[in-house]
């Protein structure tokens, strides 16, 4: 519910603040005092465009802000589809600058007039003669047949089964494509697999092959440059072991007469055993290698076929070749099972729209069974609103085809006279009968549905007498579940309001304060009988408020 609207430098208004009741608000005013210029903030508040020159002056920003209770919407999916900080009290605040742009704020955050718009739609549903639009909403229509019908468990459990087909159906899609494009590519994807499959890549290879062509390349310098190491190690007497050998012998005689003998000759022996085992590895690896210019080719063919492969395929090393080779399978055995993987979705999808069928027979049959009643009260309302001749119903059309909300489409027909057939009522309907719709639909649902702020602007027009003090009733019966804002001319409308604001001009500036309960009476006073307030007046005025 909107609980404060400040406005300033706005067309006529420099400055104005309303704090607003939870229930009803009456708005009145003379002709051309300002009620339509604070529809127009209001509208822009939740994301008209500005059609015009708005600024009061032109020096400064114009500044609209509202302040909300949307406790009770059910609006968090929207700040978090939209990425904005919720709380249960909004602060929406739009800004018009003197170079004519525009900017718009949710809780202090920047949103596009969309977003504003998407968001102002469930604050506040404004109806005049010439802003009905909702009921031109086939979900409005829809929802409200629902809401009398009491489908709500039900058009859940369906809106889920719907969902999930649509999931499936698009998943279908998908695979199909994919499906098709690799058929297109098939004979490409089968030679590239085939090609690394022939190849019989092996993780590491390439390292192991440029090792082993290192030293197949240099077989004759490592061969001479092992037997002069072997050479130097064995040599009869100035062999490098026979001399080691020899110096630990003598080392380890010293032992009674110099000190450091023993761990000299320990260290002696430990060299000495390394350069045997050195002696040994030379030994194992001359008699292994050789020139072999046989196997030298066959590496450097194998390399050249891995080095290949890699960059026509820009991979980094023969395990990225691996895992595309792996790739190129895995689409090709997809292509070989696709049929098989689409025929079970198909059967998971055929399974799917029968269920969701069945609810969507279900939905269609209490929507059928609920409409006479549903169009009946409407009918009703609408004879207290002085339509005695009225024809209102509830068409429900079965479309054949699935759709968000069943395979109904909901239409609401109208007549204002008994003469003329009904037609849908957004396009048949003059300003101020949709005005008595709009107002007969919200009384029959207010009690059933979370619904936004009302405003009703003069939908009293063209009424008087009873039928005016009918309207007033259920607009008053309407506020004792819901908060709603009527601008009105009618002092039996004004009358039923808790709360009641006039709007006035005063030197050429538009202000609007809240009565007092005697500045209340002289207020309906003058509704009742013009500029010159009478004491008959004044005591109607009482009558009509009843003590309030």
């Amino acid at each position: 519910m909107l609980r404060r609207l400040l406005v300033s430098n706005y067309i006529l208004i420099d400055s104005l603040e309303i704090e607003f009741d939870p229930r009803l608000n009456i708005i009145t005013g003379e002709t051309g005092a300002g009620k339509s210029i604070l529809l127009g903030a209001l509208g822009l508040l939740l994301g008209n465009k500005n059609e015009g020159a708005a600024l009061r002056d032109t020096q400064r920003n114009c500044v609209i802000e509202g302040v909300f209770d949307i406790a009770a919407y059910g609006l968090r999916p929207f700040f978090e589809a939209n990425d904005l900080d919720y709380a249960d009290e909004a602060v929406v605040r739009r800004i018009l600058t003197p170079a004519g742009k525009s900017r718009a704020y949710i809780n202090d955050l920047p949103v596009q007039l969309a977003q504003l718009r998407e968001f102002g739609s469930r604050l506040i549903d404004i109806h005049s003669q010439h802003q009905n639009l909702i009921l031109a909403s086939e979900e409005f229509r829809t929802e409200a047949l629902d809401t009398v019908a009491g489908n709500g468990e039900l058009r859940a459990a369906y809106r889920a089964k719907y969902e999930r087909l649509q999931e499936l159906q698009r998943t279908c899609a998908r695979l199909r494509a994919e499906a098709d494009a690799a058929r297109r590519d098939e004979e490409w994807l089968r030679y590239q697999a085939e090609e690394l499959t022939a190849a019989r890549l092996r993780a590491g290879e390439v390292a192991e092959l440029e090792a082993e062509q290192a030293v197949l390349a240099n077989a004759d310098r490592i061969g001479e440059a092992i037997t002069a190491v072997r050479n130097a190690f064995d040599g009869d007497e100035i062999g490098v072991l026979a001399q080691v050998k020899n110096a630990e012998v003598k080392i380890g005689r010293l032992g009674g007469s110099y000190p450091h003998a023993a761990d000299l000759s320990r260290r002696l022996r430990s060299v000495l055993e390394e350069l045997k085992d050195i002696a040994a590895t030379l030994a194992e690896d001359g008699e292994r290698i050789e020139t072999n210019p046989e196997r030298l080719q066959k590496v450097d063919d194998r390399l050249n076929t891995l080095y290949s492969l890699c960059q026509k395929h820009r991979a980094a090393d023969e395990g990225e070749l691996i895992a595309l080779r792996d790739r190129y399978a895995a689409q090709l055995d997809a292509i070989t099972h696709s049929d098989e993987e689409l025929a079970a979705l198909q059967t998971e999808i055929g399974a799917a729209r029968n269920e969701a069928e069945l609810l969507a027979s279900e939905l269609h049959r209490t929507r059928e069974q609920a409409a006479p009643a549903f169009a009946g009260q409407i009918v009703a309302t609408l004879v207290r609103l002085g339509m005695p001749d009225a024809r209102f119903e509830a068409a429900v059309v079965d479309c054949g085809a699935l759709t968000e909300g069943g395979r109904d489409r909901v239409e609401f027909r109208f007549s204002a006279n008994r003469t003329t057939p009904p037609a849908a009522v957004e396009r048949i309907a003059s300003g101020g009968e949709l005005s008595r719709v709009m107002l007969a639909l919200k009384a029959l649902l207010a009690r059933r549905m979370q619904l936004p702020t009302i405003l009703f602007d003069e939908i009293d027009t063209g009424v008087s007498g009873r039928i005016a003090d009918a309207m007033g009733e259920i607009i008053c019966a309407l506020a004792e579940t819901m908060q709603v804002v009527d601008i009105t001319h009618l002092p039996q409308v004004a009358s039923k309001g808790s709360t009641h604001f006039v709007v006035y001009k005063r030197d050429g500036e538009t202000h609007i304060a809240r009565l007092t309960p005697d500045e209340r009476t002289t207020e309906i006073a003058k509704m009742l009988s013009g500029s010159e307030v009478t004491e008959a007046a004044m005591t109607q005025a009482r009558i009509l408020l009843g003590g309030k």
